[in-house]
């Protein structure tokens, strides 16, 4: 499968090409400035493209089967988490324009219910830094559900904590509920996560939902 990621640079965007590569897709990583990209590039096309812009969207994805996103604002100072919205709105302009369907979005776990009618990020314990990204996400999910048909998306939400870890290839698949362990600890693997989004592509089930990974 012909696979065009943005945001392949990342953290998780690290993984979910790493994993794709494993299983002997083709990768076509979209970045901002090729020359900066260092990440498995001897293996992986890699072309300049921008998500927030519909155009430059279809120019790179145009005879890929399948998108991946997995995008997020830069962690400094002058990030802009609405690059989330805008990004949702070029993908779902520019991938029809290349008749491309299929598209993966990483997403955050903010949105996700700890008890009905109460969303993660809208607790307490929510952390105040982290807020204007969940909101964010909200927001582009928001705009994915809103999409005219064609566009067969799924909106990748993880754990509460995703970080750098082990691939066990385990790991459990919910709606719009926070999962949690036996110990009440809502986590996943950054390794495992794009396990999860791999086979999500490879085996689809969750067209047009937004669906949780967690252990």
């Amino acid at each position: 499968m012909r696979i065009a990621l943005f945001g392949a640079g990342g953290m998780i965007g690290r993984r979910i090409l790493e994993e794709a590569l494993r299983r002997g897709h083709e990768v076509t990583a979209v970045v901002r400035d090729p020359t900066r990209f260092s990440g498995a590039a001897d293996r992986v096309a890699v072309v300049q493209g921008d998500v927030v812009d519909a155009a430059s969207v279809a120019a790179a994805v145009r005879g890929h089967d399948a998108v991946i996103s997995a995008v997020g604002p830069a962690h400094t100072p002058d990030a802009r988490p609405q690059m989330l919205g805008d990004a949702a709105r070029a993908l779902i302009a520019g991938m029809p324009r290349a008749s491309v369907r299929r598209l993966l979005v990483v997403g955050g776990a903010g949105s996700l219910e700890v008890r009905p009618g109460v969303q993660l990020v809208d607790t307490p314990e929510f952390p105040a830094a982290w807020r204007p990204v969940a909101l964010a996400h909200r927001d582009a999910l928001a705009l994915y559900h809103a999409a005219p048909p064609g566009l067969d998306w799924t909106y990748f939400s993880p754990a509460a904590v995703i970080e750098p870890g082990k691939r066990t290839g385990t790991y459990r698949t919910g709606r719009d509920q926070l999962l949690t362990d036996r110990l009440r600890k809502s986590r996943i693997s950054a390794e495992d996560f794009a396990v999860a989004l791999l086979d999500e592509l490879e085996r689809p089930a969750h067209v047009c939902q937004r669906i949780t990974v967690a252990y």
